[in-house]
């Protein structure tokens, strides 16, 4: 191939797969964009960030700043949620080359005169280009060259910085390389990043014990939860349960009488997606609960289950969306062991996809219509991945501002491959994660590795579905210590109410379930029972609330501690004002302590400096003037939630 232009352009960061899809950021946040620019000889090289921002069809260009090592970068502020494009293009810069070459030349003592002469044509290019007063300054200095008298006037604005200064404002690209994929970045609000999850079934919701819940008992449980500190109220599915194939308590393959089944068994001749359970109140009410939650500074976060029970209306309209068998039955879902002989997928290659694909889109809309903007999504990777990307997209089109939780629990591929193609969030497998190894290795795929560019985590102790075992006995240390590193690991993070906060731990045994599931029943709770373990909920979300480096995930550091028993992380804000130290003691059973490093090279200080550290959590502060500090944790008050100040 030939070709003039000279820079190579490669490793530009950030890209997904190439840019087959999108990085993901905030409003307000920087991207940061980087590449490496290459070239022969000793020319100097000099490059743009080139972008659109959402909805505009121009290109806007930002100068590239040399970082080291040949490694360009540039800081784009995101000031409008949508997706922007960018791409990079570099050139030889042949007027800086020239001002760096006359600039040793005249240090050296030598004549320019012919130089001079030689910046004329650039001159040329530049006048074009030039504006106001860069254009009379630019033609000045062409008059000064052709005027021998003023020979030393020329050489001393040839080098001055003034001239720097023009050529970098008007930089002629001549045989400029420009990068051959425009990349994109989807800029969500704030939300997206920073979250914090309360899910509870409204059925469960009385405080009568004679009577099971519905949205208005929901709807007055939410003063409650914003108090303490939730933003999103997450329900379980609200619609009709199908009466076929009905599951029992603790799963019973059959229903006895005035058994309400599992909410995700959705469908009867109640109606469908698009309707409320009859027990559970209608859709005026249930509008009058998403308003509430507003006032209340929540929003309710509504499930997205596709799958229909056995008398879903679509079973007998749309008999060609599910895949029958020889014997004139659909095969129902399962997770061996587990069956779900209640719930019959949706089959979505049939030859009437378009339909089907249209319908289960206008369920979207139609509770967005009703002012739902956040959507949890049950089991999206037992979906076609592609049909996601397609109705997230049209979603979007309407709704810009919605948030799709992805709950699959599945390989590590297929929850990226869903990240990528555009949900907000995803559960993740913290809730197995417990060993001090486990976390740190974890939280280093999660936070350096490629998959921080799209997959934003959303860590939750426990769900309907995971009774995790570390939860199993009951110990106030695990609720603590899962409740606390969830919420300062994470910046979205959620719990299974009031089961997680009332410490309700009995399970099936041997499994990871709870025994008498609400699942598979109405459960009658005390919703005004108070302990330490809610209060301590109450205090972090607060602190979440106030202090901006446990508003994000990723930047996060794991320091050296002395210790198998104690994990200690940091953390800073965005903007590298804020520094939190969490230190958590993972033994249930022991005191334990060690040694601390600070990593004093994320940090504004220097050994010797006087650190002041308090503890958020009890208020108490402490002097610090080395790198390595002694720390000791009971299992009464597991960790430390320290934030850091600096005195010179």
């Amino acid at each position: 191939m030939y070709t003039r232009n000279r820079v190579l352009i490669e490793r530009v960061t950030p890209i997904v797969d190439d840019g087959s899809y999108y990085a993901k950021r905030v409003i307000n946040d920087l991207l940061r964009v980087e590449a490496d620019l290459v070239s022969d000889g000793h020319d100097i090289i000099n490059g743009d960030l080139k972008f659109k921002v959402p909805g505009s069809k121009v290109w806007k260009y930002m100068p590239l700043q040399l970082h080291e090592n040949d490694r360009w970068y540039a800081n784009l502020e995101l000031k409008e949620e949508g997706t922007y494009e960018y791409t990079v293009e570099a050139w030889v810069d042949y007027a800086l080359t020239w001002q760096h070459n006359v600039r040793r030349k005249v240090e050296s003592g030598v004549e320019i005169k012919v130089e001079l002469k030689d910046f004329l044509p650039i001159a040329t290019q530049l006048s074009h280009k030039a504006k106001g007063k860069d254009k009379k300054w630019i033609e000045d200095f062409s008059r000064l060259i052709n005027s021998q008298k003023l020979y030393n006037k020329a050489v001393e604005l040839a080098i001055s910085d003034e001239l720097e200064l023009v050529l970098r404002k008007y930089p002629v690209k001549e045989y400029a390389t420009e990068y051959d994929r425009v990349l994109r970045v989807r800029v969500e609000r704030s939300k997206a990043e920073f979250s914090t999850w309360y899910e509870f079934f409204p059925r469960s919701a009385s405080k009568n014990k004679n009577r099971t819940g519905t949205l208005k008992d929901a709807e007055s449980q939410l003063k409650r939860i914003a108090d303490l500190g939730f933003d999103v109220v997450y329900l379980p599915p609200i619609h009709p349960i199908g009466e076929e194939f009905r599951k029992g308590k603790n799963n019973s393959p059959s229903a006895k009488k005035g058994e309400p089944g599992s909410p995700w068994a959705i469908g009867s001749k109640h109606g469908g997606h698009k309707s409320i359970h009859p027990d559970l109140g209608t859709i005026k009410d249930f509008e009058k609960l998403v308003a509430t939650a507003h006032k209340l500074g929540l929003e309710i976060a509504m499930d997205f289950a596709l799958q229909c029970a056995p008398d879903h209306p679509y079973v007998k309209e749309h008999p060609e969306w599910f895949k029958w068998r020889s014997d004139g039955t659909v095969q129902y879902a399962e997770n061996p062991p587990k069956k779900y002989q209640d719930i019959l997928p949706i089959y979505f290659e049939t030859k009437d996809y378009k339909n089907l694909w249209n319908e289960l889109l206008s369920i979207a809309l139609f509770w967005a219509d009703k002012g739902i903007r956040i959507f949890r999504v049950d089991n999206p990777h037992t979906k076609p991945i592609r049909f996601w990307q397609w109705l997230i997209s049209e979603v979007h089109k309407k709704y810009p501002d919605c948030i799709f939780l992805s709950e699959a629990f599945t390989k590590p591929k297929i929850m990226q491959a869903l990240a990528k193609v555009g949900f907000t969030q995803s559960y993740t497998y913290y809730t197995w994660r417990n060993t001090k190894y486990e976390l740190v290795e974890y939280l280093t795929e999660l936070t350096k590795g490629p998959e921080r560019e799209y997959f934003r985590p959303n860590f939750w102790p426990n769900t309907p579905d995971i009774n995790p075992f570390i939860l199993q006995d009951g110990s106030e240390h695990a609720f603590l210590t899962r409740l606390f590193m969830a919420a300062t690991i994470s910046s979205n993070y959620g719990i299974y109410g009031p089961v997680f906060e009332q410490m309700v731990h009995d399970s099936i045994p041997g499994k990871e379930e709870y025994l008498d599931s609400e699942k598979y029943e109405a459960r009658y709770w005390d919703w005004d029972k108070n302990n330490r373990l809610i209060a301590m909920i109450k205090l972090i979300n607060a602190l979440r609330k106030i202090h901006p480096a446990l508003q994000q995930t990723f930047d996060i550091h794991f320091c050296n501690i002395e210790n198998e028993q104690l994990i200690a992380y940091h953390k800073r804000s965005k903007n590298g004002d804020e520094h939190i130290l969490c230190i958590v003691n993972l033994d249930p059973y022991n005191k334990q302590s060690g040694m601390v490093q600070l990593p004093l090279h994320r940090m504004p200080s220097n050994p010797g400096d006087n650190l002041i550290i308090k503890d958020l959590i009890t208020d108490n502060s402490y002097n610090w003037h080395d790198e390595w500090n002694y720390i000791e944790l009971t299992p009464t008050l597991p960790f430390h939630l320290f934030k850091i100040h600096f005195k010179s």
